[in-house]
């Protein structure tokens, strides 16, 4: 059970409630008016929580749970045991996430108000039930949505917009950026400072290129602590809809992420890179500038990208071939090693 001097339970529901929450379905026969108090793992649900089970590693925990409910593909309903309700989906995590966001909501509900040591200009146009706490900064002429939390010791510099239900955390800094809704950015996160360009002088030395751009984020895009998005140059740095962006992650200027991408822990993507839509890059993987990553690419932990990477491809190792090759590599080179040693 969560702790709840960290987490606040809004329940219980009735397992009717959730399954039109978890968009589910109950087996024949269940007792839909069963109210459940909250969530737990398969191993250490009760008879009044709810758990899920979407990978057949864990089957032998399921025969054995004690949960009142659980989450589970349809053809796993013949290994529940006699006590456990079964919803069924096809995707059991999204359902439970959908389940236990009625529970522990992500977005919490604000406390509208100004903290008395915050500083917000005059000018600044500040949303319904927004919360501005202790130490933050809101300089001239910026706009801020309704239902937004923007936490200790933020700064929010000149001009920049945030839309509805935005979450920015403690000590991020932002400027020369535009985001939509339901934007959560993490402790730390830096976003729209000046990106790496100068010009460069063999016998004079390097002479700064102004960053005339912005840093564009779409709705419903997460951005991981300390993480760094540049302002473009000249066109926009932009982060489509939906992405999600892991921490310690650097976003070099001109930078395009298309929607629903994923990009994990220590990536590192160079100026003008253009990202497709639903996009995998695995932690400390890195791309060259100028390229283009296709719709649906995996990129593998550690990989780095020195070409252009077509829709649908999996890719590993640095610098990155596909991965079936990569790992025929692999095998070639143990098998010489033994041979060798041999």
């Amino acid at each position: 059970m969560p702790d709840s001097r960290f987490f606040e339970n809004k329940g219980p529901f009735t397992l009717a409630e959730i399954v039109t929450r978890s968009a589910t379905t109950l087996t024949a026969g269940s007792t839909a008016s069963l109210l459940i108090k909250d969530v737990a793992p398969i191993d250490k649900a009760g008879a009044d929580e709810l758990s899920f089970l979407d990978n057949r590693k864990y089957i032998d925990q399921f025969k054995n749970t004690k949960a009142g409910a659980c989450i589970i593909r349809p053809e796993m309903a013949e290994f529940a045991p006699k006590n456990t309700i079964c919803l069924l989906s096809p995707m059991p995590y999204k359902a439970y996430a959908l389940a236990a966001q009625a529970f522990y909501p992500v977005i919490k509900a604000t406390t509208a108000g100004i903290a008395a040591t915050a500083v917000v200009d005059s000018t600044a146009i500040i949303g319904q039930n927004t919360q501005i706490d202790a130490g933050a900064v809101i300089d001239a002429d910026v706009q801020i949505g309704d239902n937004c939390h923007i936490k200790a010791n933020a700064v929010i510099s000149n001009s920049v917009e945030i839309g509805d239900g935005c979450i920015i955390g403690p000590n991020t800094t932002l400027s020369h950026c535009v985001l939509g809704e339901r934007v959560v950015i993490y402790p730390g996160a830096q976003i729209g400072q000046r990106g790496f360009g100068f010009a460069i002088d063999p016998a004079a030395g390097f002479f700064t290129v102004p960053q005339l751009g912005r840093v564009i984020i779409g709705d419903d895009v997460e951005v991981g602590s300390n993480t760094t998005i540049d302002r473009g140059a000249g066109p926009d740095t932009s982060i489509g809809n939906g992405t999600r962006i892991d921490n310690l992650v650097q976003i070099g200027h001109n930078v395009e992420i298309g929607q629903h991408c994923v990009i994990v822990a220590q990536v590192g993507i160079s100026g003008s890179t253009k990202i497709a839509d639903f996009v995998m890059m695995g932690g400390q993987s890195a791309s060259a500038g100028h390229l283009t990553i296709g719709t649906g690419a995996k990129i593998g932990a550690q990989s780095g990208i020195m070409r252009n990477v077509e829709p649908g491809t999996e890719v590993m190792g640095s610098p990155a071939i596909p991965s079936k090759q990569f790992f025929r590599q692999i095998a070639t080179l143990n098998k010489m090693t033994k041979k060798g040693k041999k």
